[in-house]
Parts: structure tokens; sequence; C-alpha cells
């Protein structure tokens, strides 16, 4: 069988892209590694209509919407690789058969490369956060610790003094300007420039000196990177962003690479389950325009320098 799209990676932006396209009638494969980017956390704010529910119990149901309709495939695997061009590619996976599709859609997500510090990853998603609009409001406007990563800690600190009393725990990772300097302490935030020893218990941050700081919760910018090197492996072109590297894709959600396209965390920042809902369904959109005028795909080609 071939398939009108296969779509790699099964999480929130896989299945709103996924949506679109069965309600159009059009036959849909979806593979997922089971690798949700939030799979740490036990509930998901910020999400219309969703706010405060398990993120598992969100991507549970969508799945079960999703295999209501008769023109969706799933199969929980792993893509090893794709070959082939527009109207004929072919995707290899870790476990069984390859399988054909006219489309590829890439919505592997990304990775979250954290700060090393002792503690740290083992509370990621539970006490240690990146998105305070996520996560904010839960922690009570109690005392909001940032572990610093870089220049992007200097923004993190001063957006979450709407949360909560912030410290800016600059553990060495960045430098702060006599200007940056005194726009956090006309925020209020405090700056903290003595090394981490380690994060225990819930948000404590043990210095260097042997203090013990308390918070409510920590954030930390990190710095992400798509889940895998499939995405490069298929000569999609990737780009540096202030939060790391994506997948560089147009405003159709085309990347470089013909019939290929690419949506939510891994195409675009900045990251949140609604941002990569919408994310999907704009992409699901325009994979369903390309299959109808494909000549809409020859235009981006030769926009991106390949051969009409």
């Amino acid at each position: 069988m071939r398939y009108d799209v296969i779509v790699i990676g099964g999480s929130y932006a896989g299945m709103a892209a996924g949506l679109q396209l069965i309600r159009a009638r059009r036959s849909v494969l979806i593979i997922d590694a089971g690798e949700r980017r939030n799979r740490y956390a036990s509930h998901s704010h910020g999400f219309l209509g969703q706010d405060g529910v398990d993120p598992a119990e969100i991507a549970t149901n969508a799945r079960r919407q999703l295999e209501t309709y008769p023109t969706l495939s799933w199969l929980n695997d792993r893509v090893e690789a794709v070959s082939g061009e527009v109207d004929d590619f072919t995707v290899m996976t870790a476990g069984g058969p390859s399988h054909r599709s006219r489309r590829i859609l890439l919505a592997v997500g990304v990775v979250d490369h954290l700060p090393s510090v002792t503690g740290l990853a083992e509370r990621w998603g539970t006490s240690v956060f990146h998105c305070p609009y996520c996560h904010g409001y839960e922690l009570g406007q109690g005392r909001v610790g940032i572990i610093g990563a870089s220049p992007l800690s200097i923004h993190q600190a001063e957006l979450l003094t709407d949360w909560g009393e912030v410290t800016l725990l600059v553990n060495g990772a960045l430098a702060v300007s006599p200007d940056a300097r005194s726009a956090l302490e006309g925020r209020g935030v405090t700056i903290e420039e003595a090394r981490i020893d380690r994060i225990d218990a819930h948000a404590d941050v043990v210095m260097a000196d042997g203090r013990r700081l308390h918070f409510a919760g920590l954030f930390t910018a990190t710095r992400t990177a798509p889940a895998g090197a499939l995405a490069e492996a298929m000569g999609c072109a990737l780009e540096e962003t202030p939060m790391g590297v994506q997948i560089r894709t147009d405003a159709e959600s085309k990347t470089g690479v013909p019939g290929v396209f690419a949506c939510g965390d891994v195409a675009r920042v900045p990251h949140s389950v609604s941002l990569a809902v919408a994310s999907g369904a704009w992409a699901g959109a325009q994979l369903h325009r390309s299959l109808v005028w494909p000549e809409s795909l020859r235009r981006a080609e030769r926009r991106h320098g390949a051969t009409p």
C-alpha cells in the first residue's frame, strides 16, 4: 500500500496534522516511537480546554479519536531511514517491513540538553521546568530559582518575576553585563554568583559554599535539537535559533526537500502543547493542499534551487 502521507512522530503535532488529513479522507500512517517530550510531567497547563490534564491522557484521548477514522493507520515503531522522492517515498522502520507514501511529515520533536548540575535531570518536568506559561502559576508566587544556562537565562529571570520572587543562579554559565544587572535588579531579581553543588529535596539548591536555598520550583533554558538524525540524513536544512537547532521550514511547513514537511517543536519556537497542536494542524492542511495542487511543490523545489 502507498499512503498519501506518513507522519513520523505521533505526539501532539503529528496527531493534529493527521487529523486534518484523515478528515479530508486521505490515507495516513503515523509511526511513533513513544517518546513524548513532556512524558515526565504529570499535568499540562495553558492548553485551552485541557488545562491541568495529565499530558499522557491528552495524547491517549487524541489517538483514540483519530483511530475512529478508517483511513488512519498507526504503527508503534522507530523510523530508521527514509528514501525516495516526492510521490514515492519509502520509510524503513526498526521493527518490520518498509512503507511507502506520497508525502512525509516530520513531527519527531526535540530533545532537551540540560545544564550539567547534579540532581537537575532527575527533577526535569516535576520541579525543574522551561516554560513559565506551562508551570509558573502552580508555584503560588513562591520563590523561583533560575539555573543559569545561556544568555536566555536573563530573559527567563525577568519574565518569571510575574510568577514569584526570582533568584538567578548564574553558576558560571553566563556573563551578566552591567545593563542586564540593572534591568534584573529593577525587576526585583536576586543575582547569585556562587557555584551550585547540587539540587536535592523538591527544589532545594545546595551551593558550593554550603548554603541551602529553598525554592518552590526551578527553571532553566535548555538547548534543544531534533530528536535523532533523520531530518539531516534526509537532506533537510537545519537552522540555529536562540533555543537551539530546528528544521528549517517555510510558511507552508515545507522543508527544502520536495514532498517533506515538518511541524511542532522540531520546526518552530517557542514550544508548548498549544503551539505544537497549532503547528501540526497548519502542516496537515498544507500537506493536503500539496496533494490537491502538486504544482506547489514544484514551485518550492525551484525556490530551493533544485532541478524543476
